[in-house]
């Protein structure tokens, strides 16, 4: 089992920035691509970053030159650096986990609100 939480969520204006992370417990021995998905209101799930164990990251179109992932193998935990925020990118911001062995597991943590609005 892994436990994600994530923290860093708020309310910024647009063009601030703001850092979220994620940091995961348990079997973190068997995490293997780390990302974080968002939810606005009446809209379906959508793929922000992922990042794999050795450092390899993808982005959404929307987000690429703003928004930066990482992680910190040592501390067991994902960071989502956000900058230039726009009222678009409102939303809950859920993190996740992929365990490396197949069958595959996917953890979710519970979701932390950005609100980016002046």
């Amino acid at each position: 089992q892994v436990q994600l939480v994530e923290s860093g969520g708020g309310l910024v204006q647009p063009g601030g920035s703001l850092r979220l992370s994620c940091a995961a417990s348990g079997s973190i021995f068997s995490i293997g691509v780390m990302g974080w998905y968002r939810q606005a209101p009446g809209k379906q799930r959508e793929l922000v970053a992922t990042i794999t164990s050795d450092g390899s990251t993808k982005y959404a179109d929307s987000v690429k030159g703003r928004f930066t992932i990482s992680r910190d193998n040592a501390k067991n935990t994902e960071y989502l650096q956000m900058n230039s925020l726009k009222p678009e990118d409102t939303a809950i911001y859920v993190c996740n986990a992929v365990t490396k062995e197949v069958p595959r597991v996917i953890y979710w943590g519970q979701g932390t609100q950005v609100t980016v609005s002046s």
